[in-house]
């Protein structure tokens, strides 16, 4: 394994295992905030907790990727943490079926940010690359449910949406670099 130092020019994979990460991170705070206010009792708990469940393995599989590969963590995790959960509960508390399209946006845009990364990343990084189309098919697992749970039903669904999305990219984006 090559070492590298402060200061070094960071190695491409490095953005991509941050901002994944952080993602996963901010995933399972979005599923925490959620439950929080639909509660362990609510017919959609069992889904969601299977679907943090997920996000949990695959944020831990990433924290070990930092560590043997020394990436920095993102400097937002603070944030993350609280808007996440903020953002679980808020949609949430409008409905089971806006706490549904809000997964659904979510994960629409991880499948497109994995998407990216796979293209991206070719035949350079087997271990990474394997990982996240592992993890981009459970995303589309969780998409695919949410879609069936009556996310598209919320009221103003694709307004709701595209702001979900919207956010999703400007923390991809931010993620990468802070």
């Amino acid at each position: 394994m090559t070492r590298w130092l402060p200061g070094d020019a960071p190695r491409a994979t490095d953005a991509m295992i941050r901002v994944d990460q952080a993602g996963e991170f901010g995933a399972t705070r979005i599923y925490a905030g959620q439950l929080a206010i639909l509660g362990d009792r609510h017919p959609a708990a069992r889904a969601i907790h299977h679907m943090a469940a997920q996000e949990e393995r695959h944020r831990a599989w990433f924290d070990r990727e930092m560590t043997a590969r020394r990436v920095r963590p993102t400097l937002l995790q603070p944030f993350w943490d609280r808007a996440g959960f903020a953002l679980g509960a808020i949609t949430a508390a409008l409905s089971p079926n806006a706490a549904m399209a809000c997964t659904a946006a979510v994960e629409t845009e991880i499948d497109h940010h994995y998407q990216e990364q796979v293209d991206a990343l070719g035949d350079s990084d087997p271990t990474l690359s394997a990982a996240i189309r592992e993890f981009q098919a459970e995303e589309l697992e969780h998409r695919d449910h949410a879609l069936a749970a009556g996310a598209e039903s919320t009221p103003g669904y694709p307004v709701l949406s595209g702001l979900i999305r919207l956010g999703c990219k400007v923390a991809i984006a931010a993620a990468k670099r802070i």
